[in-house]
């Protein structure tokens, strides 16, 4: 390595700035045994609150569907949606990979498709990869991806595009469905799918998969066996009313800011606000 080569992060998370996460730096953490944190970003200011903090990894998750424009579901978001939302996320950290999910309809079709959507992702957001659902189906995509020079991050088990299909909101991997689900899993790597997230899998069957890969998995719902886990940041702040079994609650984010509002409001009607250190003379 020359001297003017930029040095690897000792470690994913919490490692020194300087430049951006790659997928070499992530395959050296599944080498090392490094456990590390990926959250949700879906604009520039808490982006740049996560990448200060050392999450190494920011996901602009199709999640935006409800927890940004209020959807119940994934399925409405579009391209269009999303890619604001992760120039947002990239101009706002400067450490941290930004992958970008592909929301629902915009990659399923054939791989020409997907690349033309990724593409844009890379191009007008500047995201650093991109994420997709699914396992043997959409094959072809990550290939054509992958060989493109794009890094694609999996998603198997619950897949949120899926959930008319899946039957709702379920536990995916059980019984015999978890060979399949591990079948997926060493395809997806084959294909060259630099990590793997696992949604609402059994525990037991997502550290086999785990073990089983040379790339990482990062679970959500899916136990502590994996090699990174991700959440929703909403969910982990506080502000989701019902939030899904597999959350940890870290911060009551939503009382806090009730508190906050209504001691505005309360001396905005009672003119304490604004005080003469508030006003310009």
């Amino acid at each position: 390595m020359s001297s003017s080569s930029p040095s690897r992060p000792t470690s994913l998370y919490g490692g020194q700035a300087g430049r951006r996460i790659t997928v070499r730096d992530i395959a050296a953490a599944k080498e090392r045994g490094e456990r590390w944190p990926m959250v949700t970003a879906y604009d520039a200011m808490t982006a740049r609150v996560f990448d200060e903090a050392g999450i190494p990894v920011l996901l602009v998750g199709d999640s935006a569907a409800m927890v940004v424009y209020g959807y119940d579901s994934t399925l409405p978001v579009s391209v269009d949606d999303l890619m604001p939302l992760t120039a947002a996320v990239v101009r706002g950290s400067s450490r941290a990979m930004v992958v970008a999910d592909l929301p629902f309809g915009s990659y399923q079709a054939s791989p020409q498709q997907a690349l033309e959507t990724a593409a844009r992702f890379m191009k007008e957001a500047g995201a650093h990869a991109i994420k997709l659902e699914g396992g043997r189906r959409v094959l072809p995509q990550v290939e054509t991806l992958v060989s493109a020079g794009i890094p694609v991050m999996a998603h198997l088990g619950l897949t949120p595009q899926s959930v008319n299909a899946l039957g709702g909101y379920r536990v995916q991997g059980r019984g015999q469905s978890g060979d399949e689900l591990m079948a997926d899993a060493k395809d997806l790597e084959y294909a060259g799918a630099f990590a793997v997230v696992l949604e609402c899998v059994p525990a037991e069957l997502a550290e086999r998969v785990t073990a089983s890969l040379s790339i990482p998995t990062i679970g959500i719902g899916a136990g502590p066996g994996t090699d990174a886990q991700v959440l929703v940041w909403q969910d982990l702040m506080g502000l989701t009313a019902s939030p899904a079994k597999f959350v940890k609650k870290y911060f009551d984010l939503a009382h806090e800011m009730d508190r906050a509002v209504r001691n505005f409001a309360d001396e905005v009607s009672t003119g304490a606000f604004p005080a003469p250190e508030h006003s310009y003379s």
